[in-house]
């Protein structure tokens, strides 16, 4: 009777535990986890792969392919593949909607990386935010990207007001210019650039001898000519210009033609293109351009980045492709810390990132009307003898600045 009564308890006394075991708080998680889970992690990348802006596309693709690959080499996110699904903006804001939709709702991505121009990317924005996903911008640079609160929003390259900070150093503590001329594209890109512009004139007693704001769908040599033949008669010290690619190199054209002896200098974008000296020629020696980066730059990474993409595609990346690669890096390390791929454990885990890349360190912070916002020290490269140069700030200067007075 007493061995019956003692394995009645021990019966019990484990069927209990192995109740309690079975509901333990966290128990399912670890069992979870236990059972190893190896499909994709899927990312969206809206990208303009078509059209007028497929340069700066095509160059970031290349960039996204050479960081998945090697996220994937070393072991992807916490064991699971990444994978990237590409769809193409055309660089239209029409699209913008559309282009989001498809990602969440047809290949559930589980978060967006990319953008680059401004007027989609804002629209691609607002529609992330409203179906909860999160959208780490990599080059769109408009302001209010970052300036509408949305969580879902966050941004690796610094806004458009920031790109000229080095351009306006330099010119403050070396070139002094006395009269500018402002050329810009009438997009949400092109006038926020034009107007920190306007305000450093002002805030700098620079005379600013013209504003010219241009359609870039209508972009080219005959439509310039009669918007800049007025700058012949006074010609100011320095003309400024923001635009993309095409209108970058007709700019220039149509300004040489005209013979205008200002210094001209871009506001990166289409100027800081490897394809832009190679369009323009000889044209576009001594040009200036503010730009975010460089591959001198002592970044871990930066230099093997850029070795590796000439060697690959054979030809040279400018910033556009350090953002997207670094862009990935970001994203990848913020989804194998994230607890899970909930929306709002990714956003936890995107708002405590600190890494460094081939871009720079990355950490997104809310200042001024800003929010989840990463800021850069930016550059100035001056074209000579065909090849862009960096000639400021001077500890990371490649080659000494050439003026064009008198040439």
């Amino acid at each position: 009777m007493k061995c019956l009564i003692k394995r009645v308890l021990f019966f019990a006394v484990t069927g209990w535990l192995a109740l309690a075991i079975t509901f333990t708080p966290g128990a399912g998680r670890a069992a979870q986890r236990t059972a190893k889970d190896t499909s994709p992690v899927i990312v969206g990348v809206p990208l303009p792969l078509t059209g007028n802006l497929k340069e700066f596309g095509t160059m970031m693709r290349n960039s996204f392919e050479m960081a998945r690959e090697s996220i994937n080499k070393q072991g992807g996110i916490n064991g699971r593949p990444l994978e990237l699904v590409y769809v193409d903006t055309q660089g239209k804001e029409a699209l913008g909607e559309d282009v989001v939709k498809k990602l969440v709702i047809d290949h559930k991505v589980i978060m967006l990386v990319g953008g680059y121009s401004s007027s989609p990317t804002y629209v691609m924005a607002r529609t992330a935010q409203k179906l909860d996903v999160p959208f780490l911008v990599s080059t769109a640079s408009a302001d209010r990207i970052t300036q509408k609160g949305w969580k879902n929003i966050f941004r690796l390259n610094p806004p458009i007001s920031e790109y000229t900070k080095g351009l306006e150093d330099f010119w403050i503590k070396n070139y002094k210019p006395k009269s500018m001329a402002i050329i810009y594209e009438n997009s949400m890109f092109g006038t926020n650039g034009a107007m920190r512009m306007m305000s450093f004139c002002e805030d700098n007693a620079i005379e600013v001898r013209a504003l010219i704001g241009y359609d870039r769908k209508r972009a080219s040599r005959t439509y310039f000519r009669p918007l800049l033949a007025p700058l012949t008669e006074e010609t100011p010290d320095v003309i400024y210009m923001i635009s993309y690619l095409e209108d970058a190199v007709a700019l220039v054209k149509t300004i040489r033609e005209l013979k205008i002896s200002s210094l001209l200098c871009g506001g990166a974008a289409g100027f800081a293109l490897e394809e832009f000296v190679k369009r323009a020629g000889d044209l576009a020696n001594y040009l200036l351009t503010a730009t975010l980066w460089s591959e001198h730059l002592s970044y871990p990474g930066a230099k093997e980045y850029f070795n590796r993409y000439v060697k690959i595609y054979a030809a040279e990346p400018s910033y556009h492709g350090a953002e997207a690669y670094s862009a990935l890096l970001v994203a990848a390390d913020g989804l194998k810390r994230a607890e899970s791929h909930d929306p709002k454990d990714i956003r936890l885990a995107l708002n405590q990132t600190f890494i460094i890349t081939p871009f720079g360190p990355v950490k997104f912070y809310s200042y001024e009307d800003f929010e989840r916002q990463n800021s850069v020290r930016t550059l100035v490269m001056q074209i000579i003898n065909g090849r862009f140069q960096t000639i400021w700030p001077p500890d990371l200067a490649t080659s000494q600045f050439v003026s064009t007075a008198g040439k």
